[in-house]
């Protein structure tokens, strides 16, 4: 039985990985950080089913500790301080974390077991204002931050690959959403603030750059082609996307139109929202992935938002 360790397990990405995974047969370890109230709602039904271990980027000796009690066959490094407008606030903690969190991985692989299969979550940020479509050999534009945290973990896992003859994959993502996103991330904020007017218990939406165009994917498409990326017979790097670009405008109107409701009358613009560097356009070119990994995504934008509304107004309702 092939073994997993996963960071950022309770996340997004994480939850979705981890059921895969053991559907595929894999014994599933996780790696959950402390704190005073720790969220396993996204694993919640799965909790008994894999083994959870104290875990922090920020610390080594953590890390160590948690691949070797795990032997894992593959680490996937899904955490991450991964919210753009806290970079903002919060530089130098998204550098620690997002950045120098995956050397210290890579570093703890390398010395307890280099065979160990390691995939890194990159970024669609770190192409910045490169024009569209990106691919593999855009140039990296990095416009925040994080994005500049994702670019150096990026380029020290491909070193850490070339140097050391590691199997360690990038898997470039392009944003890719479902109804276990955070509250925080545009896409839940639009869905949870168009649910919220619907229900009565708000009166309008503020939001930011309402033209920033971007890739929409779903979040449980894109970790299959995480697992892909590991079982290739050679490491490489691969950007995941749907090739399909909307305006933060256009998901607007798809998420109050599944609710019948006009989000020009219940959207408007605050300045506190919009990036002190705006990246205008992210739409990838998923060519390779699609050649190489036999991968391409399965739900489009129109199930995706219809998706993540409605299971939002099932949860308001059931509370």
């Amino acid at each position: 039985m092939k073994r997993v360790f996963i960071t950022g397990i309770t996340g997004q990405d994480g939850s979705y990985l981890a059921e895969l995974l053991l559907e595929f047969g894999y014994e599933v370890w996780g790696g959950v950080r402390r704190t005073s109230s720790p969220n396993f709602r996204n694993i919640r039904h799965i909790e008994d089913r894999v083994k959870l271990i104290p875990f922090d980027l920020t610390d080594s000796g953590s890390i160590t500790r948690a691949i070797k009690e795990s032997k894992p066959n593959e680490v996937y490094n899904l955490a991450a301080q991964s919210f753009v407008k806290v970079s903002w606030d919060q530089p130098v903690h998204t550098a620690d974390v997002t950045g120098l969190g995956t050397l210290r991985v890579l570093e703890a692989i390398r010395e307890i077991d280099p065979s160990i299969k390691f995939y890194q979550a990159s970024s669609s940020e770190m192409f910045g204002n490169s024009p569209p479509p990106q691919s593999e050999t855009t140039l990296f534009k990095p416009r925040s931050p994080y994005a500049c945290a994702k670019v150096f973990a990026h380029q020290t896992t491909i070193n850490y690959r070339e140097s050391y003859d590691m199997f360690a994959c990038c898997g470039i993502l392009f944003n890719h959403e479902s109804s276990r996103r955070g509250v925080e991330f545009v896409t839940q904020k639009i869905v949870q603030g168009a649910v919220n007017i619907k229900l009565g218990k708000q009166q309008k939406l503020l939001l930011g750059n309402l033209n920033a165009k971007r890739d929409w994917g779903f979040a449980k498409d894109y970790v299959n082609a995480m697992w892909r990326m590991l079982q290739v017979s050679k490491p490489d790097d691969y950007v995941i996307a749907t090739g399909v670009t909307h305006t933060v405008a256009e998901f607007c109107e798809k998420a109050f139109g599944v609710l019948a409701l006009d989000w020009k009358k219940c959207v408007e613009v605050d300045a506190s929202f919009i990036r002190p560097a705006e990246v205008n356009e992210l739409c990838g070119d998923a060519s390779k992935a699609k050649k190489c990994l036999e991968w391409c995504p399965e739900v489009d934008f129109d199930q995706l938002v219809e998706m993540m509304v409605h299971s939002a107004l099932e949860n308001n309702e059931t509370r």
